[in-house]
């Protein structure tokens, strides 16, 4: 496996690969979830690519990106163990004077976590435009932990036409239920404990959707019941493709919920009433 921290380097590795390239882009302190990625796409591809780069654009004022936990020998052990060809981890990925922004409007990012989290979807549109465009790869995969960076990316390569397929991957919880995520590190015994009832509150709201509720409100109100947490940003039933408000459920939708528990802000979704088809 070749560790790879320069551009250049990057530029003249990708020049010479052949066949299909695989892409599993993250922000490293990589688990299960992530692995899960590469194993899903490692398979189809001649290559495979994985980038750790903890990106400042989609991190507010506030946020934790200089407290963002790193752990660079774990990450090469797993990346390694996963067959991975390149670990793509560079200091910086901006050159001197970057100006440029990309941004998905509408539904996809003025809400819940858009309006949460001002800017951040442009940050990750940018760097996720970035990275394409510097790896080349044929399919790239994203997890569905991040339901609505995903429905972004795909919009965004869809839009600009980018050739690359891009392959959601099934979110990845721990034996208590919590979604795997790198900032789980941060919660407390007794916040993880509280952090669990995420889940519940999302798997309440899907066994009402099977006896038969279907108004989204409703819904939403079943699952926050449960809820044991500091803050609740939201916890909504939206349009699973393009997360627009929905009034009753009739057509594929997701169930989402971002809160903070302790010191750590955890979001987590499941599917209700199927998968979308994506265009």
């Amino acid at each position: 496996m070749h560790v790879v921290t320069d551009l250049a380097e990057l530029r003249a590795w990708r020049r010479s690969a052949r066949g299909r390239i695989g892409f599993v882009p993250t922000m490293g302190f990589l688990h299960a979830g992530h692995a899960s990625l590469m194993d899903r796409v490692r398979p189809e591809v001649d290559a495979l690519v994985v980038s750790s780069y903890v990106n400042p654009l989609q991190f507010g004022p506030h946020e934790d990106l200089t407290r963002y936990p790193r752990d660079p020998t774990g990450d090469e052990r797993l990346c390694a163990d996963r067959d991975v060809d390149v670990l793509f981890r560079p200091e910086g990925l901006y050159p001197e004077g970057f100006v440029t922004a990309v941004t998905v409007h509408g539904s996809l990012t003025d809400r819940l976590e858009g309006a949460h989290r001002p800017g951040h979807f442009e940050g990750v549109a940018t760097v996720v435009a970035r990275l394409l465009c510097l790896v080349l790869p044929s399919v790239a995969a994203f997890g569905e932990k991040d339901w609505q960076q995903l429905a972004v990316i795909r919009r965004l390569v869809r839009d600009l036409g980018l050739p690359v397929e891009i392959v959601g991957c099934p979110l990845i919880r721990d034996e208590d239920g919590l979604a795997l995520s790198s900032r789980n590190k941060y919660l407390s015994p007794d916040d993880r404990k509280r952090a669990r009832t995420l889940s519940q509150a999302l798997f309440a709201i899907r066994a009402a959707f099977q006896l038969g509720e279907r108004d989204a409100r409703r819904l939403a109100e079943t699952g926050r019941h449960g809820l044991a947490v500091d803050r609740l940003d939201y916890l909504e039933v939206a349009a699973a493709a393009d997360l627009a408000e929905l009034q009753r459920v009739d057509r594929p939708a997701r169930a989402l919920v971002a809160a903070v528990v302790g010191t750590t802000r955890l979001i987590d979704n499941v599917a209700i009433g199927g998968e979308p088809t994506w265009t």
